[in-house]
This record gives structure tokens, C-alpha cells and sequence, in this order.
């Protein structure tokens, strides 16, 4: 393993969770007291610098919601979505095909804020329309953004995967390509602001896809997370070479938030990458769950005891004060399809790269940065267990902090696809 070494010192999580007590201290002290919140705000914010969010837009939505109102956090970017999107479809009309194409990818990421907001209201009733909405907007971008879009039917087990491949040109000429995977919860349009555009300005080839448990895989056909997923990448990789204009020897893959699982675990079986990238790694995607579970449960689980473990959690599940425990464990299980505390946990352990991570040929470039509220301490371990990987530390004194720097992609995008191209001998033209 190489490691690639800032000059900023790495820092604490007790010294990322100061909570400040003045206005330009908010990187620190957080727009919310609620992680869940202030993460989805850093996200978007994150996204301005390709076009995914507007900064205004979002520091105006958020202060006129008050903590701990979920309803009003839901229907506040559900607005916003809806604003976005009729302003995208004025400028279309008008024949503004840039405006269109900005303003419909924020309007995109703002819905998707709001799809995953349902999770705190009392129903799901609106989890269809607002993502149907959502991807009404994903698609009026790919209408009208610059860079050329085919879509892709990915054979999968009897079906098929959705996906798109986005070029920096029509010549049709053989060029490198970069497969993007998205994380546990990830909107499609998350990842343009996370290396696809700029990818796509190196020139390089683009494939977004959703596997089981993502998106319109979960919301619209019940499709569930697997933990195999050299099943689901070795079918993508098999359309994508099938293109005329793929090149063989230059093909990479990336892959976000719990994709640090499931790239590596993939990589383990499928060895046709060239280079791969981790924004962060993941060695075994349990421990964020266990790391937060009382002790007397877990031991019961631990012990077998799973009936007596069910017991325990739905009885502190429903305790007075624990609605923001029970909408995080709805949102987290949704994507495995499965209902029972210890069947969840069950499943969850079998996420785990511990025994395979040595297998992985291809060349490994992992993302570990300070404060990782999710993974925190898995990205070194992941890159110790790789022949070869090399581990780049982002730090809170470079504004990179928290699970995959959100307000640092300019940083990130800069840096891993600067590696990328020395990996594949890539040149911009």
C-alpha cells in the first residue's frame, strides 16, 4: 500500500464535532444539530461548483425550516423541486437549452432531497410522485444537456439494468471510459457533481447505471441491495465493451459512499478494470450499524438469540423520544427488502470484503477522509488488505471532511481523476 500524504494534519472526530457558536464557524458548528440534516445540506452544497445546486437556493430553503420538522423539511424541497423544474421547462420552451439543462438538474437533486425525506412523515404515500418527479427532471437534463447521451438496457438476471453512456463528442472515436456507481441512497444526479462532468471534459467516456436497491431498481420495481455485486458490475461491464467505441484497455470504475463496498467487493471477481477508484472505502458495512446499537440487544444477537433480540429493539424502538431512530432505521433497511431487526442484521453482516479484499488485482485508489461519520477508519484498512492500493487522506484543514468531503469535490475530482489519467496514460486532448 502507498499512502498520499497532505500537508494538513489529520484531526480528531471530537475535534469535527466542535460545535461552534458564531456565523463563520458553521463549517464546523453545521447548519443543523440534526447530522442527518447538516449532511444533506454540505451535499448540496458540494454540487454548486458543477451546476447541481445553487448556493442561494439552498441557504434561503433551509432557513425557513426549524429543526426537527420533518414535514416542513419534506415539503420545503419539494417546492424547491418544483420551482426549479418549471423554471428548466420555461427556458426549454423558449429555446434556452442551456438554462434548461442547470435548472433541471438542480431541480433533480432537490427532489431527491425530498424522496428521501419521506422517511420521516407518517406515510410513503408521496414516495412515488416525488421520485417520479424527480426523474421527470433527470430526464428533461439529458434532453438538453451539451454532452451526448445514449441510453443502455443492461441485461440482468432475466431484466435488465438501466443505464446511460455519456460521451465528450459524437466522432465515435475509441476513448477511455469511466463506469460510476452510486452509493446506499444516491439520486442518478449525484454523481455528475462527483466525477462525471469532469471526467467528461478529460474526455473520457461516461456510464451511470443503477443496480438492485438503487433508485428506480427499489422504488419502482422492489428490486433489493445484494452483497455480490461482481453480479451486477460484470453484466455492466459486458454491455459497456460491447460498444464500438470502448477502449478495452483503458475501462476504470468508481464507486461512492457504500459503493467503497461494493467496487472492492466486485473487483474481487471481475478483473477487466484498468484502474478503479473508492470515494471512501469500505471494509464491512455492518459496523455503522452494530457501532450504534445498545449493548444488551447486540449481545443477545450475538448469542443467538434472535427472538429475544427482535424483543428488545422493537420495545426501544417505540420508547418516548426515538422517531428520529426509527426514521433513520426505515430509511437505512428499505434497500435490503427485508422486515425484522435481526433478518436486517443478518443480511447486513454478509457485507463484508475482509476475506476477498486480497484477490483484487486492479489498481486501487482510496478516498479516506477526516470525520467519515459512516465508515470512519475503514479506508486504511481496506487499502492495507489491497495489494498495491493507494490511500489519499483529505482533511477538515483542506475543508474536506466528513463522509466524502461533500464540500470539497472540486479537491476530490481534481485529484482522483489527475490519478486516474497517470494509471491509463490518459492525456487530455
Amino acid at each position: 500500500m502507498t499512502t498520499q500524504h497532505t500537508p494538513d494534519p489529520a484531526l480528531t472526530v471530537d475535534q469535527l464535532d466542535h460545535k461552534g457558536t458564531t456565523s463563520h464557524e458553521v463549517y464546523t458548528a453545521g447548519f443543523y444539530d440534526q447530522p442527518a440534516w447538516d449532511f444533506v445540506v454540505r451535499t448540496l452544497l458540494g454540487k454548486a461548483t458543477r451546476g447541481g445546486a445553487d448556493i442561494g437556493e439552498v441557504l434561503a430553503t433551509i432557513a425557513a425550516v426549524r429543526p426537527k420538522d420533518d414535514e416542513g423539511w419534506f415539503a420545503a424541497w419539494k417546492a424547491l423541486g418544483e420551482r426549479t423544474a418549471a423554471i428548466a421547462a420555461t427556458c426549454a420552451q423558449r429555446g434556452h437549452r442551456s438554462s434548461a439543462s442547470r435548472a433541471y438538474l438542480r431541480a433533480a437533486n432537490y427532489y431527491a432531497v425530498a424522496v428521501n425525506a419521506i422517511n420521516g412523515l407518517d406515510t410513503d404515500e408521496q414516495l412515488l410522485p416525488t421520485f417520479r418527479a424527480h426523474r421527470a427532471a433527470w430526464e428533461g437534463f439529458l434532453a438538453t444537456t451539451r454532452w451526448p447521451v445514449e441510453r443502455l438496457e443492461i441485461p440482468y438476471e432475466g431484466s435488465t439494468l438501466p443505464g446511460w453512456i455519456l460521451r465528450p463528442d459524437t466522432s465515435g472515436a475509441t476513448r477511455p471510459t469511466l463506469v460510476m456507481t452510486l452509493g446506499s441512497d444516491e439520486p442518478i444526479t449525484g454523481v455528475w457533481s462527483e466525477g462525471a462532468e469532469g471526467a467528461l471534459e478529460r474526455g473520457y467516456a461516461v456510464v451511470l447505471y443503477e443496480g438492485p436497491g438503487q433508485q428506480s431498481m427499489l422504488f419502482e420495481r422492489g428490486i433489493p441491495f445484494r452483497y455480490d455485486w461482481e453480479k451486477v458490475l460484470t453484466p455492466v461491464v459486458d454491455t459497456v465493451l460491447a460498444l464500438p467505441d470502448v477502449d478495452p484497455a483503458t475501462l476504470t470504475v468508481y464507486g461512492v459512499s457504500q459503493a467503497g463496498y461494493w467496487v472492492p467487493r466486485a473487483l474481487a471477481f471481475e478483473h477487466r478494470f484498468a484502474a478503479a477508484i473508492v470515494d471512501g472505502g469500505v471494509v464491512d458495512v455492518s459496523r455503522t450499524w452494530t457501532e450504534n446499537m445498545p449493548h444488551r440487544p447486540l449481545e443477545a444477537y450475538r448469542r443467538g438469540e434472535k427472538e429475544h433480540f427482535d424483543k428488545e429493539m422493537s420495545m426501544l424502538m417505540h420508547l418516548p423520544g426515538t422517531k428520529a431512530v426509527r426514521t433513520g432505521w426505515k430509511f437505512r433497511t428499505r434497500p435490503y427488502g427485508l422486515s425484522g431487526y435481526s433478518a436486517v442484521l443478518d443480511e447486513v453482516t454478509k457485507y463484508d470484503v475482509t476475506d476477498v479484499a486480497g484477490q483484487i488485482t486492479t489498481p486501487l485508489y482510496v478516498i479516506d477522509a477526516d470525520g467519515d461519520q459512516f465508515f470512519g477508519g475503514q479506508a486504511a484498512e481496506l487499502a492495507s488488505l489491497v495489494p498495491g492500493a493507494t490511500l489519499q487522506r483529505f482533511s477538515q484543514a483542506e475543508g474536506a471532511s466528513h463522509h466524502c468531503q461533500p464540500l470539497a469535490r472540486e479537491l476530490t475530482e481534481q485529484r482522483m481523476l489527475d490519478w486516474l489519467d497517470e494509471q491509463i496514460g490518459h492525456t487530455e486532448r
